[in-house]
């Protein structure tokens, strides 16, 4: 039988993406909060992929790799660090 499970790949996606930014911008707070705050934004602005077996992982990870799907989640992650920064709430 397969596996099965429920998972929201953008989850994982914007998660790995914010720490690539973080690892490039010198001014992101890396309190616990700031950075919940900041993938709570990014996930609220982006459509869910959520799969339900490794093969709509597989799926859907080749999906959110591409360029546009790459370059939307920078966007939304920027407009969350953004806002974040000018009303933190730590």
């Amino acid at each position: 039988m397969t596996e099965v499970f429920l998972n929201n790949r953008m989850e994982v996606f914007v998660r790995n993406e914010l720490e690539v930014l973080k690892a490039r911008e010198a001014d992101i707070c890396t309190c616990e909060r700031c950075l919940l705050d900041v993938i709570a934004l990014a996930l609220n602005a982006l459509p869910s992929r959520y799969v339900v077996t490794k093969f709509g992982e597989i799926a859907a990870n080749l999906e959110l790799e591409s360029s546009q799907y790459r370059a939307d989640v920078t966007v939304a992650l920027l407009k969350a660090l953004e806002k974040v920064r000018q009303k933190p709430r730590h």
